[in-house]
């Protein structure tokens, strides 16, 4: 299952994610992967929280970046909760890749995993594909 955190640039979206990352960490029984570019979360997140940075990985791009949560996910059947920040910066601001990208993503966390992700654009502008996992 799949919800995003929609909003401008600077209206808040990575605190509501920092805000449901740490609540989770109080709640969850399972293990939470932090998927960022950049590591700017380091130091607000719960330490529970496992953070991933794409850049330490070369990640570029919506085939790289599907095939490393799929990696992680296969790695560790214990993730209930997956948080990406800031998906456009990963794939380029290509909102077509960003769509096709989330529904894989959907696909392989199933109703098992509840996957979180910032968009950085107003809401009225994402594509339908996209919008549907409002």
């Amino acid at each position: 299952m799949i919800k995003l955190i929609v909003g401008a640039k600077g209206s808040g979206k990575t605190k509501t994610m920092i805000d449901m990352i740490n609540a989770a960490t109080k709640t969850t029984a399972g293990n939470i992967v932090v998927i960022e570019k950049s590591m700017k979360l380091t130091t607000e997140i719960n330490h529970a929280a496992r953070l991933l940075d794409v850049d330490e990985y070369h990640i570029q791009g919506a085939d790289m970046l599907y095939g490393f949560i799929a990696g992680v996910l296969a790695g560790n059947y214990d993730i209930t909760e997956l948080f990406i920040d800031g998906i456009l910066k990963i794939v380029d601001h290509d909102m077509d890749a960003a769509a096709k990208v989330l529904e894989d993503i959907d696909k392989i966390a199933g109703n098992s995993i509840e996957v979180v992700v910032t968009v950085s654009a107003a809401a009225e502008s994402l594509p339908d594909s996209i919008k549907k996992y409002l």
